[in-house]
C-alpha cells in the first residue's frame, strides 16, 4: 500500500465571477489519482466534521482509497482561495485552527503492516503541529525500510520561519528515496546553486530517484544509472490544479506495478522501467490539465 499523508482541503476556484468549492490538497490529489489508477492507496489526515469534510471524504472513498487510519476533528476544513492567470494557480490559504493544521505527532497511528511506501510533500509540511506529525511519521516509515516518496511543492508565500523550514527539508531529503522537485523549489532550497545542478546534487544528499517537472516541457528522471528526460502531451490547457500530484500518482502507480517501489528496485530499476513511469505519469497529468480543476483520470481513461 501507498500512504499519502499530507494536507486536504478545500479549493474555491474562481467559476463565473463567483468561487465554486472543490475537493483539494496537493497530497490529497495524489491520493484520489492513486486510487484513480488502481494502485492500493491509504489516506491519512484529519477530517473536518463539518460540510466540507464530507465533500472530501467522497472522491476518496469512490476511488478505493482506505480512509481508517484517519481521525474525526470537530475544528473547521482548511480553505485554499485559487487565483487563475492564462490557467495556472496560485493559492491563497487559510488554515489557521483547522483539522489538519491542529494534526500533532501524538495522534499518529502505528504503521500499518501493508505499508510499502510513504507519500509526503505540500503545505503539510510548513505549518505547525501538522508539519512536526509528518516528519515524525516520516522517520518512522524510514527506520521501518519503507519508501518515502516527497513533492516538495515548496509555497514560499506561506512559509513564515524560514530557517526552520529549510532545516526540515533538509532532514527529510536524507532519508527519502523519492524527490519530485520543479526549477521553483530549487531555486528557494539553494538560492546560490543552478537549478539543474541541484537536482543532480541531491543523489549525493540520499534519495535514488529525483524528478524535475518542467511544465509544458515534460519531465526528468535523474538516477545514479543516468538522466531521462520524456516530454509531455500536447493538449489544450484548462488549468494546471492537480497536474503535479497526478503526476505524483502516475509515477508511483508505474513503480508499484513493475516492482520498483522498494530500496532494492529502486537502486536497480533500468532506463526502460523509469521511461514507462514517466509516459503513465505524463499521460495521466495531460488529462488533468485538459479539464478545469483537480480532476485525476479513472485507469480506464489511459487505455
Amino acid at each position: 500500500m501507498i500512504l499519502c499523508c499530507g494536507e486536504s482541503l478545500i479549493d474555491m476556484v474562481p467559476e463565473n465571477g463567483l468561487y465554486r468549492p472543490l475537493p483539494g490538497g496537493s497530497v490529497y490529489n495524489t491520493a484520489v489519482a492513486l486510487g484513480r489508477l488502481g494502485a492500493p492507496t491509504g489516506f491519512l489526515w484529519p477530517f473536518s466534521q463539518d460540510a466540507f469534510g464530507a465533500m472530501l471524504r467522497a472522491p476518496l472513498t469512490e476511488a478505493g482509497v482506505d480512509l481508517s487510519l484517519s481521525p474525526e476533528s470537530r475544528l473547521p476544513t482548511t480553505l485554499a482561495l485559487v487565483f487563475l492567470n492564462d490557467g495556472n494557480a496560485t493559492y491563497s490559504f487559510y488554515d489557521d485552527g483547522t483539522a489538519g493544521r491542529m494534526f500533532a505527532p501524538e495522534a499518529l497511528p502505528p504503521l500499518p503492516d501493508t505499508l510499502d511506501a510513504l507519500f509526503i510533500g505540500g503545505i503539510s509540511l510548513i505549518q505547525e503541529p501538522c508539519g512536526s506529525a509528518v516528519e515524525e511519521l516520516s522517520h518512522r516509515a524510514a527506520e521501518a525500510g519503507r519508501v518515502i516518496a516527497i513533492d516538495l511543492n515548496i509555497r514560499p508565500g506561506f512559509i513564515s520561519n524560514e530557517r526552520a523550514t529549510r532545516e526540515r527539508y533538509n532532514r527529510l531529503l536524507r532519508i527519502a528515496d523519492i524527490v519530485k522537485i520543479s526549477d521553483e523549489d530549487a531555486e528557494w532550497l539553494f538560492p546560490d546553486a543552478d537549478p539543474g545542478h541541484t537536482a543532480t546534487r541531491l543523489l549525493d544528499v540520499g534519495p535514488k530517484l529525483i524528478l524535475r517537472t518542467h511544465g509544458a516541457d515534460g519531465a526528468t528522471a535523474i538516477h545514479a544509472s543516468g538522466s531521462y528526460t520524456h516530454p509531455a502531451r500536447k493538449v489544450t490547457v484548462a488549468d494546471t490544479i492537480g497536474a503535479g500530484d497526478t503526476f505524483n500518482a502516475g509515477l508511483l502507480t508505474s513503480l508499484a506495478e513493475t516492482g520498483a517501489l522498494s530500496k532494492d528496485g529502486l537502486d536497480a530499476i533500468t532506463e526502460d522501467l523509469l521511461r514507462a513511469a514517466l509516459d503513465l505519469a505524463g499521460r495521466a497529468a495531460a488529462i488533468t490539465v485538459s479539464r478545469p480543476g483537480a480532476n485525476p483520470p479513472w485507469r480506464h481513461e489511459l487505455d
